[in-house]
């Protein structure tokens, strides 16, 4: 599985260009808690970040295994190319809120 890990990008917001957020990569699972946390604390802003359910989509799996010592631990996060396993929300939030 090859990702495309790149810099931030420009969120439109009414047409406008609002500011540079970063590129945010979930990977989860149906019935994880930790998962369902993160979701509902990023609800407003969670379609500014690519989602991928590592249940339908075994590449996924075997990345979030790759960063997490063989595990399939969820959430697992990507943020700007940096795994991050079960994030604090509030981290993600400002990614994706360029906060």
């Amino acid at each position: 599985m090859q990702l495309q890990l790149s810099g931030g990008r420009n969120v439109r917001r009414g047409g406008l260009v609002d500011h540079l957020v970063s590129d945010v990569t979930i990977y989860w699972r149906p019935g994880c808690g930790f998962c369902a946390k993160l979701e509902d604390t990023i609800s407003a802003v969670r379609d500014n970040a690519t989602w991928h359910n590592i249940w339908q989509d075994e590449d996924a799996a075997a990345f979030v295994r790759s960063v997490n010592n063989g595990n399939e631990i969820v959430p697992t996060v990507v943020i700007d190319g940096q795994a991050h396993t079960n994030p604090e929300p509030a981290l993600v939030l400002a990614a994706l809120t360029g906060d």
